[in-house]
C-alpha cells in the first residue's frame, strides 16, 4: 500500500513565530493522483517536503502505508520527487542521470539497464540518451526529471510545481502525459501547484490549502459545484460576490437583500434571518439579456467593460446598485454586446452558493496571502 495519511501535522519556522503548516489531516489513498492546490506561501510545499522527509514536522505524524515515517530521513521513505527546477546533474547526460538512483542502490548492471531503457521508452526519450541537459528543452528535461524520480521502482511520486518553468503549450501537453504515466505504472502521486486549471485537469481530488490549513478536499467536480468555504469558491473557478442579508427562509429557499433594495433567492438553506452573507454566482452561470427583463434573480445594469477571450467573451456588468458583476459567455453561442448597453443578468436559484459574511471582512478572506 502507498497511501499517506498526515494526523495533525505541524510545521513553524523563525522560532515558531512563521506557522507554515497548521494542524493539518490529509489521507491520500493507494494509487490516487491528489494535488495540493493554493497560492504561494500556502504551506503546500511545505507539506510535501515533510512526506518527502526533507523537513521533519514538529508535531503531529506521517505515515506512508503502514509506516510511521515522521522522523525517517527521504532515503528509508521509498520515495520519487520531483523538483521544479528539474535538478538534473548538468555534466551527466540523460542516460547517467536516469540510471543514478539504481546505480547508488547497487543493483545490479543488468537491472539497472532495463530499468534506465523502461524509463527513457516511457518518456519517450530513449533516442537521446546521449544529450546532456543544456541540449534539451524545458519539456524534455522535465520529462528526464520524472524518469529519474521512477527509476528507483517507489510506488508514490512526490511532484513540486513541475511544470511551472515551462511555457504554456507544453504545461499543458505534459501535464495529461504525467498524469496517463502515474496511473499506467499504478503509483499514489502527490501534486503541489498554484494553477487551478493544472489541478482540475489532472487530479482524483484536489486538496485547497491557505495560510496552512487545508480549506477542503475533494474532486475537481466537488469543489467546483459544491464550494465549502469562500476562500475555495473563488480560487477554485471564479465567484462573483454580492453582500446582502438574509430577508426570508420558505420553501427550501433563501431570499438575500442585496444593497439598493434588490432581492435574490438561493437554494442554500444554513442561515438564520437577519443574518449578514455572502452570495458567490459563478460568471459562467449568469445569462445576460438586452434590455430591462423581469423574472427571478434578475438584475437590471450597464455594460462597463468587454474583453474577448477566444473561447469566450468577458463583459463587467455595472448593477443598479453599483455593484459590479463578472459575466463570461462562450464566444460562438451569444450575441456579442457593446460597452454601455443596458442589460439584465440572470442565474438560477440553483446555481448560486450562500456563505456567512466572513468574521475579518470579504476582501480579507479572498486575499491571496
Amino acid at each position: 500500500m502507498s497511501d499517506v495519511k498526515l494526523k495533525n501535522v505541524v510545521k513553524t519556522f523563525d522560532k515558531g513565530r512563521i506557522i507554515a503548516v497548521d494542524h493539518i489531516d490529509l489521507h491520500v489513498r493507494d494509487k490516487e493522483y491528489l494535488t495540493l492546490l493554493g497560492p504561494s506561501g500556502c504551506g503546500k510545499t511545505t507539506t510535501l517536503r515533510m512526506i518527502a522527509g526533507l523537513e521533519l514536522p514538529d508535531e503531529g505524524e506521517i505515515f506512508i502505508g503502514e509506516r510511521r515515517v515522521s522522523n525517517l530521513p527521504p532515503e528509508y521513505r521509498d520515495i520519487g520527487y520531483v523538483f521544479q527546477e528539474y535538478a538534473l546533474f548538468p555534466h551527466m547526460d540523460v542516460w547517467d542521470n536516469v540510471t543514478y538512483g539504481p546505480r547508488v542502490k547497487g543493483w545490479e548492471e543488468e537491472k539497472s539497464d532495463r530499468i534506465g531503457r523502461e524509463m527513457l521508452e516511457l518518456v519517450r526519450l530513449f533516442e537521446r540518451t546521449d544529450a546532456f541537459p543544456s541540449e534539451l528543452s524545458g519539456g524534455m528535461r522535465q520529462r528526464i526529471a520524472l524518469a529519474r524520480a521512477l527509476s528507483s521502482g517507489a510506488k508514490l511520486l512526490l511532484m513540486d510545481e513541475p511544470l511551472g518553468a515551462l511555457d504554456a503549450k507544453i504545461r499543458t501537453a505534459l501535464r495529461y502525459e504525467i498524469r496517463k504515466l502515474v496511473k499506467d505504472l499504478q503509483l499514489t502521486a502527490i501534486h503541489v501547484t498554484h494553477d487551478q486549471a493544472e489541478a482540475m485537469a489532472i487530479s482524483d481530488r484536489i486538496a485547497v490549502m491557505k495560510k496552512g490549513k487545508i480549506l477542503q478536499v475533494g474532486t475537481p467536480q466537488e469543489l467546483y459545484l459544491n464550494p465549502q468555504h469562500i476562500f475555495v469558491a473563488n480560487f477554485v473557478g471564479e465567484s462573483n460576490f454580492l453582500e446582502g442579508y438574509i430577508a426570508d427562509r420558505a420553501d427550501h429557499k433563501l431570499t438575500v437583500e442585496l444593497r439598493g433594495g434588490i432581492y435574490v433567492t438561493s437554494s442554500n438553506q444554513n442561515h438564520k434571518k437577519g443574518e449578514k452573507v455572502v452570495v458567490a454566482i459563478r460568471p459562467e452561470v449568469l445569462s445576460i439579456h438586452k434590455g430591462k427583463k423581469s423574472g427571478i434573480n434578475s438584475i437590471f445594469g450597464n455594460i462597463e467593460a468587454f474583453r474577448f477571450e477566444g473561447n469566450n467573451v468577458r463583459y463587467e456588468i455595472r448593477l443598479q446598485n453599483d455593484d459590479l458583476l463578472v459575466v463570461v459567455r462562450p464566444a460562438l453561442m451569444t450575441e456579442w454586446l457593446d460597452v454601455g448597453e443596458k442589460v439584465t443578468v440572470a442565474f438560477p436559484v440553483e446555481k448560486s452558493f450562500v456563505f456567512s459574511y466572513p468574521e475579518k471582512g470579504l476582501r480579507t478572506e479572498l486575499a491571496l496571502e
